[in-house]
């Protein structure tokens, strides 16, 4: 074990409930997901989707710093209209902002924050942050020893989308993001980024997943059957909460910057993604999806 997991609290707030991670892959309608997963009952989902707890331990991958966000985070809510302390007792973003600083001197104050938000009728509560897919195998060991602090049954959740797809929606993201970087028009570039191809790379995500969980305690979906029933009663039934049906037709964190892949993009990345397929197809077999495109 880590060491400086063996001194950390016990909530007992939290024992016997089930704690939920979704890891990406980043977008993959982790966004919906999250507020899916929110409107079920007994089941408690931090207000900030992307907590970023784990990313910023192990950080080579990482897009950003995340401990700044984080703390521009809570500047914005203490600079919004109306008086402060009511707007943080009314605000559970601005309540979990807080935490979320917290978390940058405490370890403590991660699970301090699902106790906070988990009442007597929750049975299952929930982190969903992509960025948790580039952890890396210390990352994903550490990950588990941290939570096997608490008296939780832990369950990770993984959603794949067809890599081409999933790779250009990123750097549409990217780009809606931060337009100077513009990863649309310089393509060639992102796709010899680590970290772009790490958030790419799901045999690697995968097999350290494989090989630091029990096959139990990880549900792997992918995103072309993500809003089905058979699908969606998978995730409920990994997540310990009974089934509801989900509003489909809503899109969240929906990428404005539309640009269509050229089509030596598309080529190069049919290249560059071509072990992923591969890894893919001899690991789940029939259940991946015809539309996709390797």
């Amino acid at each position: 074990m880590f060491s400086n997991i063996r001194n950390l609290r016990k909530y007992d707030e939290l024992n016997g409930k089930t704690f939920l991670i979704c890891i990406g892959a980043m977008k993959c309608a982790t966004s919906w997901t999250h507020d899916y997963l929110g409107s079920l009952s007994g089941v408690a989902v931090s207000p900030l989707k992307e907590l970023h707890f784990f990313s910023t331990k192990f950080s080579a991958n990482a897009l950003g710093d995340m401990d700044m966000l984080a703390l521009k985070r809570l500047e914005f809510h203490l600079q919004q209209k109306g008086d402060m302390v009511d707007n943080l007792r009314r605000r559970p973003t601005f309540q979990a902002s807080v935490d979320r600083v917290q978390m940058l001197y405490d370890d403590d104050a991660y699970f301090g924050h699902f106790a906070r938000i988990c009442g007597p009728d929750t049975g299952t509560f929930c982190d969903v942050t992509p960025a948790y897919s580039t952890l890396g195998p210390t990352g994903f060991e550490y990950l588990r020893d941290f939570c096997h602090s608490q008296d939780i049954s832990l369950k990770i959740l993984f959603v794949l989308r067809d890599p081409i797809d999933r790779l250009w929606s990123q750097l549409r993201h990217m780009t809606q993001t931060n337009p100077e970087s513009n990863a649309v028009a310089n393509w060639a570039e992102a796709f010899q980024s680590p970290r772009v191809c790490a958030r790419a790379d799901y045999c690697g995500t995968i097999t350290d997943l494989d090989t630091t969980f029990p096959p139990a305690d990880i549900l792997y979906l992918f995103y072309e059957e993500l809003f089905t029933k058979s699908a969606l009663s998978r995730l409920c039934n990994h997540a310990n909460a009974q089934y509801r049906p989900a509003d489909k037709d809503t899109v969240r964190n929906e990428t404005s910057v539309k640009a269509e892949m050229p089509k030596d993009a598309r080529a190069a990345a049919h290249l560059l993604l071509a072990p992923q397929y591969a890894f893919c197809h001899d690991r789940f077999g029939d259940l991946v999806p015809q539309s996709w495109q390797g």
